[in-house]
């Protein structure tokens, strides 16, 4: 083979590969969502592919507070979903997301064990559990936890219900999968969770949160600034947040706008 027929044929092999090695696959949209919402959006996850063959969706849940920290430092996130309105609203004044948008809402239940061995009847009987799990107080589930059991000794079961039953808190978990965890495996007597994670367990029974002193969560989600494919995390939005992105939400329990 000559020279010339050589470094032609080498050309023509680099040639190939780079266009090989430029061939682009499906857009990974990163999303970045509370750990509550971890059963609703792998259920979409799927319709929305199926939608959106271009599109690779890749989900990532921990507590609202973790994920903005990983946002702040850097994480390649392209929409925001949180349970709590402060860390949307702050990366929002950081210019980290452009805005955030409610989609639903969840409120809280208690959740004891199926057998019940501390007799839980009612949230007025939450202080005879002697093994409570909460989330910590900068997860918006334990937040909220607290402002509920605040309101319980306000309206209805007088001073000391709160301390009585903070007395009797035994673990403080970062994300609400792992409080319910923690009373799957018979680990509490009860802990304070989202509806929308209390159900599709035979090991739990649910008690409900009396209304006047229930909190409403309220779930926002935003396109985080930095992300590389903005019209792919619209459109994760956009999908959410149409009839049948609203009818999966609902199945799992949330309440809609």
């Amino acid at each position: 083979m000559s020279a010339r027929a050589g470094a032609g044929l080498i050309l023509l092999l680099v040639s190939a590969a780079a266009c090989g090695s430029g061939a682009s696959g499906p857009a990974e949209l990163h999303v970045y969502a509370a750990s509550s919402l971890t059963d609703a959006f792998r259920d979409l996850e799927p319709m929305f592919e199926a939608a959106h063959p271009d599109v690779d969706v890749s989900l990532t849940f921990a507590g609202s507070q973790v994920l903005r920290l990983q946002i702040e430092q850097g994480a390649d996130a392209d929409v925001y979903a949180s349970a709590n309105p402060e860390h949307m609203q702050t990366l929002v004044e950081e210019d980290r997301v452009r805005e955030g948008k409610v989609f639903a809402h969840n409120e809280l239940v208690v959740i004891v064990p199926a057998d019940d061995p501390a007799g839980i009847e009612s949230f007025a009987d939450l202080p005879k559990a002697t093994r409570i799990v909460l989330g910590t107080e900068n997860v918006p589930v334990g937040r909220y936890a607290r402002e509920a059991l605040n309101l319980a000794e306000e309206r209805r079961f007088g001073a000391g219900f709160e301390e009585s039953v903070m007395a009797h808190v035994v673990s403080e978990e970062t994300n609400v999968r792992l409080a319910r965890a923690k009373v799957e495996l018979g680990e509490a007597d009860a802990a304070i969770v989202y509806l929308t994670d209390a159900s599709g367990s035979d090991r739990l029974r649910v008690i409900h949160v009396p209304e006047d002193v229930n909190v409403r969560a309220d779930y926002l989600i935003g396109v985080v600034s930095g992300s590389s494919h903005l019209e792919a995390a619209e459109q994760w939005i956009d999908f959410l947040t149409s009839p049948e992105g609203r009818s999966v939400l609902e199945a799992r329990g949330f309440v809609g706008e």
